[in-house]
């Protein structure tokens, strides 16, 4: 009964094959510029998904952390989405050099198995490989300086933890991920915005005592909870059979999130 529970917890958790299919048509189709870059820091090699807007002048950078699903055609396909709206995204696969050969996301077969080995990652590493992408976006010539950060679900979390490692961001866009320490919000030096599901206790239930203790440490928070969405829903929401609750939320956590963006610059 417990291998069950657990294989359903897993079905329940998997990216949706119609969201993978549409990311990657996207990414076929796309006419902006794509390529992979090795971002170097210390002994470890970072392999990164970067993508360029079509815009006049420099742009301002955001910094893409994926889902405990590793590097994904659907995250990659919101890196995409970011630079279509006028912005430098990158997203760093987090498990590079940790699959078989030296590899990363791509190399793993089993998805569960993915999802143990990013639950894995030591913190210090995390932060490492991030604030490498973060030091290599600063210095494009394309880039105007000015770098934000968002994830999902694990990089939702991630995303919030990483404001309070790296202060010169200027924004934190944390979508469906929980909250860092207390302390670790005394660190941190950009607003927070929040996105999340009204059909994800889990996540969202804690964000009102979180809120109380960002205002307590001083810190900017925004948070706004989709009714009727549930965990994932930017994803969800984007597959053609997508429920309608995950399809509104995902569209008006877009808009906000653009507009959110404009006020960086």
């Amino acid at each position: 009964m417990k291998r069950i529970i657990a294989l359903i917890a897993v079905v329940a958790l998997a990216p949706a094959a119609g969201a993978q299919d549409s990311a990657k048509a996207r990414l076929e189709k796309s006419r902006r510029h794509q390529e992979w870059v090795k971002i170097k820091h210390g002994n470890r090699e970072v392999n990164s998904f970067i993508v360029y807007p079509e815009v006049q002048g420099k742009a301002t950078s955001v910094l893409v952390i994926h889902e405990i699903f590793g590097l994904t055609d659907w995250v990659r396909s919101v890196a995409d989405q970011l630079a279509e709206a006028g912005y430098i995204a990158i997203a760093p696969d987090l498990l590079s050099g940790m699959g078989s050969g030296g590899g990363g996301t791509e190399t793993f077969k089993e998805r569960n198995t993915v999802m143990q080995a990013i639950r894995d990652l030591p913190p210090n590493q995390i932060t490492a490989d991030l604030n490498a992408a973060a030091e290599y976006l600063a210095k494009l010539p394309a880039a105007n300086g000015k770098i934000v950060v968002c994830g999902f679900c694990w990089g939702g979390q991630q995303t919030f933890r990483y404001a309070a490692n790296n202060k010169d961001l200027k924004a934190a866009y944390v979508f469906y991920g929980p909250a860092p320490t207390e302390s670790d919000m005394a660190r941190i030096n950009c607003p927070v915005y929040g996105f999340y599901g009204g059909n994800d206790a889990r996540v969202t239930d804690p964000v009102p005592t979180v809120q109380s203790q960002m205002k307590k440490a001083g810190k900017t928070y925004e948070p706004v909870t989709y009714e009727g969405a549930g965990h994932g829903f930017m994803r969800e929401g984007e597959q053609p059979n997508a429920m309608a609750p995950d399809k509104i939320a995902r569209d008006a956590a877009w808009k906000r999130w653009k507009e959110l963006l404009k006020k960086v610059g």
